[in-house]
This record gives structure tokens, sequence and C-alpha cells, in this order.
């Protein structure tokens, strides 16, 4: 119970720092963070150790009411990312909107232009552990993603995606309420 309290002064300290925050929720620190002051985020949100959230250029990062945030996760935004209400992002996980260029040849890595695609993930989703979450990606709501997968695309709402690259492997079925298995097109067998 004390580690609670201490979280919770913690987001009250965070508060000077963020463009919004909404109580009551809590921060654990360490906590590494650049461009604060373009970050919202909702009430009842928590963040466990070891956080990373990076704001870069115009960039802002918006996290929805009730987000559960796991130890380790890195989330970064050029653009804008959104995480919908309701989500758990597990340990290890990585989300952002910034891609690095690499076709000229000869130039170091560093040096290349940022290709920046807004990342969106609806509510009530799950990421699982080791999630990476690439640029440009846009999740619908309550979709489930299996841990260590590598995810860039556009998936629709109540799915279940996993691999690298993810691929959907069940959707839910409204008539029989009922998770179902799928072909690698996502429709249902």
């Amino acid at each position: 119970m004390i580690y609670k309290i201490k979280w919770a002064i913690s987001g009250l300290f965070m508060f000077f720092f963020c463009k919004s925050i909404k109580y009551p929720g809590y921060f654990a620190f360490p906590l590494f963070s650049k461009g604060l002051n373009r970050v919202s985020i909702g009430r009842y949100v928590r963040i466990f150790p070891n956080f990373r959230i990076e704001t870069h250029f115009d960039g802002v990062i918006n996290i929805g009411d009730n987000v559960s945030i796991a130890q380790n996760v890195h989330i970064t935004s050029g653009g804008e990312v959104n995480i919908g209400a309701g989500t758990v992002i597990t340990a290890n996980s990585f989300i952002t909107s910034i891609d690095h260029d690499y076709k000229v040849v000869g130039l170091d890595m560093a040096k290349q232009d940022f290709l920046i695609c807004n990342t969106s993930i609806g509510n009530n989703c799950f990421i699982g552990m080791g999630v990476a979450i690439q640029a440009g990606t846009i999740l619908g709501d309550h979709v489930i993603v299996g841990a260590n997968s590598v995810v860039r695309g556009c998936f629709p709402s109540y799915c279940v995606i996993a691999g690298i690259p993810a691929k959907i492997i069940k959707r839910y079925d409204p008539k029989d309420s009922l998770w179902k298995k799928t072909d690698t097109f996502g429709n249902i067998i």
C-alpha cells in the first residue's frame, strides 16, 4: 500500500510537466522523459517503473483513462500516438510513430531523415510482453496482440494478432459470441 501512496505523490509531481494529467493515477520512478509538455494522460492511468516516454518535433502522446503500462515500456512520437481507454500494455514493449529512413547509402544512420506516421491503439486492447508497434499502425478496439509480435498496419476491432510480422489469427464472431480462428487473410474459417 505504501508504494501506491509514493506513486500517487509522484503523479502529483508529474502534473507540473505534462500537457494534461487527470487524477487519480500513479507513476513509478525511475522514468525517462522528453517533451512531457506534449503528453496528455487520463484518469486511473498506472505507469510502472522504467517507463520511457518521448516526444520529438511536434509529436504528441495521448493516453486514455484506465490504461496500465507495465515496466520497461518505451513510447516515442514525432507525430501522434493515441492509446485508447482500458488498454493494457505489458512489459518490455515499444510503441512509436517514428521510423528512420535508410535510403541514402553512405550517410550515417543517425543523420538519415525521420519518417513520421501516426499510430493509434483502440480502446480495451491488450499488448503482450515484448511487442513492437511500429509507426503508422492502427489497432481497432479490443485487439489482443500476442507476445513478441512486430506490428505494422491496420487491424480491425475484435481480433487477435500475433507473429513477426503480426497477422490476424482469431476474430470475434458476434453471431455465435465466440472467438474463431481465421485464415491468413483474417477471414473466419
